[in-house]
């Protein structure tokens, strides 16, 4: 057996200490250092018995891990990103990997010269529930994508916000929070999004954020999606609620999005895949639905577990640095679409990490 992978934590808020309740829970894979500011984040160290430092940079010349998890502000993960970079250590950044598109581009294009592991904190990608519908998707078991609905409705009570003000300013609203997360699966089931258009409605809360929003997208394979998120909706329909991922939500056992195919359609996450019988594809023809099997996982466990074997060069990111840019860059187009009131293109991103790539074998 290997030497314990040695993992470091940079802020141990709610998402740090869930990262750190996930390396207890594996065994080749150990906590070497605690990274915070805060007085708070300094007594959780002592008390999980685990090094305190304030400074990342001290850290890593101190402890010198094999990985370090950024679970820090949105707006740190660029500089602390590229300390990790700069001291050659792997870094799995929470998502999103930036504030804006180009930011992040900075950051991957310095971890592809260096050649350390970037990896970024879309954990839902981990999720055995996942990993089953991409692979019928992948396996043709619905045919050809060609739509796709999505729902994430929740609600946020006001101490949500209140304790922490952050909350409720402009850019931390729901689609930068939370839609993040239906992006990137979309991303992944059924392919590049390659234009936008969206709306978002004032908070009827006062603050200086979008409380709802909606956005049709169109995907490279001709596919469309229509998706909306609101976290001022009493609704079940929404990843947190439907999945089981996370036990502080109530399960619903409804489904958060339905993927429609030119053979048959997939409801996730119950994974009830329907068809025609006899594969005759008409109305008229009855429908039924066979549910897909698959294991139940932590995907925060699961994503730990796949970062120690990157960072060992053993296997390819699930979640690459690219794959947080891409994602960013459909976000950022919403958000741009929502305010300007117009469709807006993206940039193909297979174009973009040419050019980087190019830029990179010249350095």
């Amino acid at each position: 057996m290997s030497d314990p992978f040695k993992i470091a934590i940079v802020g141990v808020g709610l998402v740090g200490r869930r990262h750190v309740d996930a390396i207890r829970s594996l065994q080749n894979v150990s906590l070497t250092a605690v990274v915070d500011q805060t007085p708070e984040g300094e007594a959780y160290a002592a008390r999980i018995g685990t090094p305190y430092f304030s400074d990342l940079r001290q850290m890593l010349q101190t402890v010198a891990p094999n990985g370090v998890i950024l679970a820090t502000p949105t707006p740190l993960h660029i500089e602390q990103g590229m300390t990790c970079v700069a001291h050659g250590c792997p870094v799995l950044v929470e998502k999103p990997i930036a504030v804006d598109s180009a930011s992040a581009l900075k950051l991957v294009q310095a971890a592809d010269v260096s050649n350390v592991p970037l990896l970024i904190g879309h954990h839902r990608r981990h999720n055995p529930i996942i990993a089953a519908a991409k692979d019928a998707i992948d396996a043709n078991k619905i045919g050809d994508v060609r739509g796709i609905q999505g729902s994430c409705w929740f609600y946020k009570p006001d101490e949500y916000f209140d304790v922490a003000p952050w909350r409720k300013k402009k850019g931390a609203g729901p689609i930068s929070v939370n839609l993040v997360h239906d992006i990137d699966l979309m991303r992944y089931l059924a392919g590049e999004i390659t234009q936008v258009h969206a709306y978002a409605q004032p908070s009827l809360r006062g603050f200086d954020n979008e409380d709802v929003a909606a956005a049709v997208m169109t995907f490279q394979n001709g596919a469309i999606a229509t998706i909306s998120v609101s976290d001022s909706i009493v609704s079940p329909w929404s990843w947190e609620l439907t999945s089981g991922e996370y036990p502080i939500y109530p399960s619903t056992q409804e489904s958060s999005y339905l993927i429609g195919g030119s053979h048959g359609s997939i409801s996730i996450p119950d994974l009830r895949l329907w068809s025609h019988e006899n594969g005759h594809r008409d109305w008229w023809t009855p429908i039924s639905a066979t549910s897909l099997k698959t294991g139940a996982s932590d995907p925060l466990v699961n994503q730990i577990a796949h970062f120690a074997k990157v960072a060992r060069k053993e296997v390819s990111p699930l979640v690459s640095g690219w794959e947080g840019f891409k994602t960013l860059q459909v976000v950022e187009a919403i958000q741009k679409s929502c305010a300007s009131g117009t469709s807006v293109t993206i940039a193909d991103p297979e174009t973009v990490q040419s050019k980087v790539a190019l830029r990179a074998k010249n350095i």
